[in-house]
């Protein structure tokens, strides 16, 4: 089984995380902050990956650092069930409708971080939860996990509908992208050998 843990301790935050790629879309997430704990339980179900998270942060400050750190835990703990990642499918995509909302995902398992973020909120917050947030969950998490990450929201009104078809977008493209091709499972999904940031 694909599964790993991860802790984080800093004077901001202190999160453990871990996830089980090959599970069933479990999820126990409790980040203190209700709109984030409801992305991560959309990323869980969607993509099958069972997910376990615990945060403890300056919420008394802002989400800022929570919001962030999350998605540095929950990434390294994806790039630390990958393993070696052979036999992984590397490439996912998805687009994700939700009612005037459509919104397209595409990742690459490549070992080298990077996000492009075309995303664009109406509104500044969503509740308490500043929109401008999400991004930086996305950018931490790609760094993290080692992927190539796009996230375009094609168009689109409301702010929830937004946010939350990023999420399961990413969701169905973690799906696609760490699943494991029996053809190639002892192979490493690269013309070089090997997959990581030097190449």
């Amino acid at each position: 089984m694909r599964q790993a843990s991860v802790e984080r301790n800093t004077k901001e935050t202190r999160i453990s995380g871990s996830v089980n790629l090959d599970g069933a879309g479990v999820y126990d997430v409790q980040t203190g902050i209700g709109f984030l704990d409801h992305m991560l339980e959309q990323l869980s179900k969607h993509s099958l990956i069972d997910l376990t998270l615990r945060a403890e942060g300056d919420l008394h400050i802002d989400f800022h650092h929570t919001t962030e750190d999350s998605g540095y835990v929950v990434g390294e703990a994806v790039l630390k069930a990958l393993g070696d990642r052979k036999g992984i499918e590397r490439y996912g995509h998805a687009y994700i409708p939700m009612d005037e909302t459509l919104t397209r995902v595409s990742i690459d398992l490549s070992g080298r971080p990077y996000l492009v973020w075309k995303v664009n909120f109406t509104k500044p917050k969503l509740g308490d939860f500043d929109t401008e947030l999400f991004k930086e969950w996305f950018a931490a998490f790609a760094q993290a996990a080692g992927a190539t990450l796009h996230v375009e929201n094609l168009y689109g009104e409301n702010n929830h509908h937004i946010a939350e078809s990023c999420y399961k977008g990413l969701a169905r493209a973690l799906k696609a992208a760490t699943a494991i091709d029996p053809r190639k499972a002892d192979q490493v999904p690269s013309t070089k050998g090997t997959l990581g940031e030097s190449l």
